[in-house]
């Protein structure tokens, strides 16, 4: 990736990171005015982004969250003491005569904070796989699959127009957004040679769309009350699920009344 595209993908993070208290701290300071203001800002630069990667660098499906996080257990260099001894050709593990088990040899034991507890060989597999799939080509998107990532990249967009013309109250907003994210996924399904990465991501958009559910006015109308009443019941009648089902039941509805919990 180039310096530009990097920097993107960074100020794109920082958005997803800070969106959630920026709202709540705005709707704090200056009401729902200010709320709604900030919402809209925030979805917009980032709408801008996205777009920009897609059709300017080429960026192919976009994941969330942009950057990747750092698995440290699995980027963690190899031992000094590993790489003198590799590269002076010593063995660094004993096979047992009888047993045929792999074992590391004392004297390439390295230091608790770096100690792992596969063979240096299963270690180096792991991260020249994961190496491998990082550095993975995005797929590259014809037409029609262009359209339909930036159809997912605007939707949110056209969502909150719709909720300014409409009102939030409406169905027409849910709707619209509904078949947005549908026809995205259903454009995007025709792609067969997609990388790891891009796969779990249409898998996370299909799971995300459970969300409709406890979006309004579906929630209001439809499921609160029987979601409510789901979690009352497992909490009263199996045992130790209320420890879970009654902070949920207490968290659900101030989740459901934050925007980029359940819109964003």
């Amino acid at each position: 990736q180039s310096l530009p595209q990097q920097k993107l993908l960074t100020w794109l993070s920082v958005l997803e990171c800070v969106e959630v208290f920026a709202e709540m701290g705005t709707a704090r300071v200056w009401g729902e005015m200010g709320r709604w203001t900030i919402i809209v800002l925030i979805q917009l630069a980032k709408a801008i982004l996205r777009l920009l990667l897609l059709l300017w660098y080429k960026a192919g499906i976009q994941t969330s969250p942009p950057i990747v996080p750092l698995n440290r257990e699995q980027q963690q260099p190899l031992h000094p003491q590993d790489m003198e001894e590799s590269s002076s050709g010593k063995d660094q593990t004993y096979v047992g005569r009888r047993s045929s088990r792999v074992v590391r040899s004392l004297q390439n034991t390295p230091s608790l904070q770096s100690r792992h507890w596969g063979s240096p060989q299963q270690r180096e597999e792991s991260q020249s796989r994961r190496v491998e799939e990082l550095n993975q080509p995005p797929t590259p998107l014809g037409l029609q699959e262009t359209i339909a990532e930036s159809i997912y990249i605007t939707r949110p967009l056209l969502h909150l127009l719709s909720l300014g013309v409409w009102g939030q109250r409406s169905w027409k907003p849910w709707l619209l957004s509904a078949v947005l994210d549908i026809s995205s996924l259903s454009l995007l399904s025709d792609l067969k040679d997609l990388n790891r990465r891009e796969r779990a991501e249409l898998r996370r958009r299909t799971i995300l769309l459970l969300y409709y559910l406890l979006r309004s006015p579906f929630y209001d109308r439809y499921s609160e009350g029987r979601i409510l009443l789901l979690l009352r019941l497992l909490a009263d009648y199996v045992p130790g699920v209320g420890f879970v089902t009654r902070p949920l039941m207490d968290y659900l509805p101030a989740w459901q009344k934050i925007y980029f919990y359940n819109w964003g």
